[in-house]
């Protein structure tokens, strides 16, 4: 696919995404979290293509946190970020020290990692007036994150475009939430952002997260499409055939205008249903 299409296309999905679950409204003041991976990259990116062309005003602010990792070089998106022209603001913080020194190398740093940047990130969305926190994940990071809660947590949980913090503070939102990963990888190549590598999670082999992104890479060599179809299957739950009672509940109250229910025509004719034993023989009807 040519660069040209592929900022389309990914410009189309944010698009529709953002107008799907309205992610976006009138005065909203965005958040952007750079960490300075493709993914941050192609999300500030288009949300800087899109934000100018709606119909009402909304205003972004990227943030990227210096988390003070050995090798750190935050030269280039600094540069980067002042070139595109847009508002931004570069903290520093020693979450690398502390996430090193509570876990051993066997441990998995991203839960922790992500807790305190999240934390930080927060509390800098508070002080610049932010009332939304735009994140970069992507189809495949919801995906694996499904399976993932499937495997080893018992739970049938993916990421939604959006959620209210838990002290209802600020939304939460994935605008890249339906793109490819594959696309956004092409897409960042093409544009030659300057990738910041991560030295924690990034550094570490074996994460149950890498599993399933193997996962589905082997389930892909049978069906080309098996990412689109799952995430599909996100889009089109059955919670008649699930085994939640909760859910069931919640579903039997739904608004008549959430998926009406549909009553099956009636029939005009059935067969006979008249018991037939093995050979051919009749059975005897017993009054």
């Amino acid at each position: 696919m040519s660069e040209r299409r592929l900022e389309k296309l990914l410009y189309r999905q944010v698009k529709d995404t953002c107008e799907s679950y309205q992610l976006l409204a009138p005065g909203d003041r965005i958040l952007v979290a750079m960490s300075g991976g493709k993914d941050s990259y192609t999300m500030y990116e288009l949300l800087m293509r899109l934000v100018p062309r709606l119909p009402f005003a909304v205003s972004l602010v990227a943030v990227h946190l210096d988390q003070q990792q050995p090798g750190y070089d935050g030269k280039g998106l600094a540069g980067w970020l002042a070139k595109r022209g847009g508002e931004y603001e570069i903290l520093s913080e020693d979450t690398y020290s502390v996430v090193t020194s509570h876990l051993d190398e066997a441990s998995t740093y991203c839960s922790m990692c992500s807790r305190l940047r999240r934390g930080i990130l927060y509390t800098a969305a508070e002080r610049l007036g932010c009332n939304k926190h735009a994140l970069g994940h992507h189809r495949d990071d919801s995906l694996e994150t499904f399976l993932l809660n499937l495997f080893y947590s018992g739970k049938m949980q993916a990421m939604p475009a959006s959620y209210r913090t838990d002290d209802a503070r600020f939304e939460v939102i994935r605008p890249m939430i339906e793109c490819a990963e594959a696309d956004i990888a092409a897409f960042a190549s093409g544009e030659d952002f300057p990738i910041i590598p991560c030295n924690l999670c990034g550094s570490q082999d074996g994460l149950r997260r890498d599993a399933m992104t193997r996962l589905l890479a082997q389930l892909e060599q049978d069906n080309p499409h098996v990412r689109s179809v799952m995430f599909n299957a996100l889009r089109n739950i059955r919670p008649t055939h699930l085994l939640d009672r909760d859910v069931a509940a919640a579903w039997a109250a739904r608004p008549e205008t959430i998926r009406p229910t549909t009553l099956p025509a009636p029939r005009p004719r059935h067969a006979a249903a008249e018991p037939v034993a093995r050979g051919g023989r009749r059975l005897p009807v017993v009054d």
